[in-house]
């Protein structure tokens, strides 16, 4: 029985969540964990899919900010959108078949070389520095697409900061930049997750509505503070979910 006790606390991750994916991603660092910590007696499939629908709340309301403040390239993120849908959908097949835990280890190592190179490297997303080609910039753009819309339907946690990552490091932008087309595409990897858990029926509602809400407002206050606060801000805060999501697949590697 899920208690409003239960339902209250998660509706506070829910906003933090929401606060902290708008600005650089990996919302699903504190709602994920929280979500199996409080419902342990539901099938894990099921609270990711719950949880799905307050991430694309709180996505939503973080990607219409950016929309109205940030410059985006509208052309390819519809492309990068239809894309990472089908691929988050794939991904998220593949998940109800097979267990992802053998590649933990492989992203714990990946993160470790992110957090000492965006720390190390001054520099790094605060400027667009790179001049693609359009063959070169479209062909970028299908890889991060399949790539990530896949690893968010098939492991999820950190994508955001991932592909915070992808666009600034292959794409060339700056940390505001890359947070706003990074949550765009975002928002299609959830749609596209979500797809399947409500094919499969694995969403309860009366979770997933109330901290669908908390989310929203959280992703709205992030973005606006994101937007106000520019590229320092976001690499501060990019770091520390690297850093947080370094710690939950250690975790994952070696403790549990």
């Amino acid at each position: 029985m899920i208690t409003t006790t239960t339902i209250l606390l998660l509706c506070v991750a829910a906003f933090m969540a929401g606060f902290v994916d708008a600005i650089v991603g990996g919302g699903g660092l504190i709602q994920t964990p929280m979500g199996l910590i409080l419902m342990p007696q539901l099938p894990v499939s099921t609270v990711i899919g719950s949880l799905k629908i307050p991430a694309i709340s709180g996505t939503s309301f973080a990607a219409y900010q950016y929309y109205q403040k940030v410059q985006l390239n509208t052309k390819l993120l519809l492309l990068m959108m239809l894309l990472a849908l089908c691929a988050a959908f794939a991904g998220s097949t593949l998940l109800t078949l097979v267990h992802n835990e053998f590649m933990k280890p492989v992203l714990l190592i990946v993160l470790v070389f992110v957090a000492i190179y965006t720390y190390t490297k001054k520099n790094f997303g605060q400027q667009v520095i790179k001049n693609h080609s359009l063959q070169q910039r479209n062909t970028y753009a299908i890889l991060i697409s399949i790539v990530m819309g896949f690893y968010d339907g098939f492991i999820g946690p950190g994508t955001g900061s991932f592909l915070v990552l992808a666009f600034i490091s292959i794409m060339g932008f700056d940390f505001l930049h890359a947070s706003a087309h990074a949550k765009m595409v975002n928002l299609a990897t959830n749609f596209g997750s979500i797809c399947l858990f409500i094919l499969k029926g694995q969403i309860i509602w009366k979770i997933a509505l109330p901290m669908a809400a908390c989310n929203a407002v959280g992703g709205a206050l992030g973005a606006k503070l994101a937007i106000n606060k520019g590229n320092q801000f976001i690499r501060i805060i990019f770091l520390i979910v690297v850093l947080a999501t370094l710690l939950r697949f250690a975790y994952d590697v070696f403790i549990k």
